[in-house]
């Protein structure tokens, strides 16, 4: 009885942990360019978009679908950085255990 106690009393401290890395990352801003810096995207750890910085000079060209996949890229890269950093985090508390359903 008193492993499983241990058990219990471990999973619960992981359990704090992993929703303390939650706030904190949410917290967290993350960003990404593209384009030579001409497109800049912020996100959170939560992924959640947060900012869009298009630099004037992009307009210039008229390309719309240049500019859009600037942006799609901009955006994609910044939620990676979030991710992966979530990631490592995760790792670093589970001690490299993949738990189901978290990230």
């Amino acid at each position: 009885m008193r492993n499983m106690n241990d058990i219990l009393r471990q999973a619960q401290v992981m359990q704090n942990k992993i929703a303390k890395l939650q706030q904190e990352m949410g917290d967290h801003s993350y960003e990404a360019t593209s384009g030579g810096g001409m497109v800049k995207a912020e996100v959170s750890g939560k992924q959640e978009l947060r900012k869009i910085t298009i630099d004037p000079k992009a307009l210039e060209g008229g390309d719309v679908e240049m500019l859009q996949d600037l942006i799609l890229a901009a955006v994609n890269e910044a939620g990676r950085i979030a991710r992966e950093t979530m990631d490592r985090e995760m790792s670093n508390i589970s001690g490299g255990i993949k738990l189901p359903g978290l990230f």
